[in-house]
């Protein structure tokens, strides 16, 4: 096969799947380490992938890339509902709970269903807190619901409400749970977003909550983006809609994270 041939071949792989590796190509096409590098070099150069160690990655994929909420809104419907069924199984069964959703179309997903959430128990009171606009507007019109929306600045791209008042608020909050969503989930980075002033809210959210529970569908899943805004052992649960690669697995059971298949 040839350079042109080959490199072809390359360039749908990773926009097929995301990511490849040195070795796997190197073993796929029977060539060594040196020459996969110089293809994926004339790849980058084309702009056809973004070298990353050890091998490249889809340019959509990089570490700043972030689709607005609109485009997340349209993607992965079924998971996100499954993952939203699955997460309302969890909320607090006591008199007074207390829950925080963070910003995010997996977190809007499970605010749908809370839209007509009533009490098993007449009485019975549930407190959300959350930094997201839309969801805001979907639970305003609830009255079995005590509404808490923390103030800040309004970040256009997530409708996520951000900056040091809306940390500082976090930090004098404990909620019950906190239901919050991330961009990629990976061993080595944990979760991350790429976005600095979502990452300082998403640790807050994660500092104030007595439990963390993390929604994310499996396209999260073994990626990283520019911000780790907190460690696997910082979370209690993951829900996501297929079993994770071995080496998240891993990684997550050694820190103790319950996995939902949702």
């Amino acid at each position: 096969m040839f350079a042109e041939e080959r490199q072809l071949v390359i360039a749908a792989l990773v926009a097929a799947e995301g990511r490849v590796t040195v070795t796997d190509l190197a073993t796929r096409f029977g060539i060594t380490a040196e020459t996969v590098r110089r293809d994926l070099d004339a790849l980058e150069a084309a702009r056809q992938l973004r070298r990353v160690h050890g091998g490249a990655v889809a340019i959509d994929h990089l570490s700043l890339s972030e689709p607005s909420l609109e485009e997340r809104q349209t993607q992965h419907l079924d998971e996100k509902s499954r993952i939203a069924d699955a997460a309302m199984r969890m909320l607090p069964a006591s008199r007074t709970g207390s829950i925080l959703l963070d910003a995010g179309s997996t977190t809007e997903r499970l605010a749908d269903h809370l839209a007509s959430w009533s009490p098993a128990v007449t009485g019975d009171q549930l407190l959300v807190i959350t930094n997201a606009v839309p969801i805001a507007g979907q639970l305003s019109h609830n009255e079995a619901i005590q509404l808490h929306v923390l103030g800040g600045r309004v970040r256009g791209l997530t409708s996520a409400i951000v900056g040091a008042g809306t940390v500082a608020q976090l930090g004098m909050l404990r909620p019950d749970i906190a239901f919050i969503g991330a961009n990629g989930i990976s061993a080595t980075f944990g979760l991350s977003t790429p976005d600095t002033v979502e990452a300082a809210v998403k640790s807050a959210i994660v500092m104030s909550a007595r439990r963390v529970v993390v929604l994310a569908d499996a396209s999260k899943l073994d990626q990283d983006t520019l911000v780790c805004f907190a460690a696997l052992a910082a979370i209690d649960t993951l829900i996501t809609d297929a079993a994770p690669s071995a080496e998240l697995a891993a990684a997550l059971w050694a820190a103790e994270v319950d996995v939902v298949i949702a």
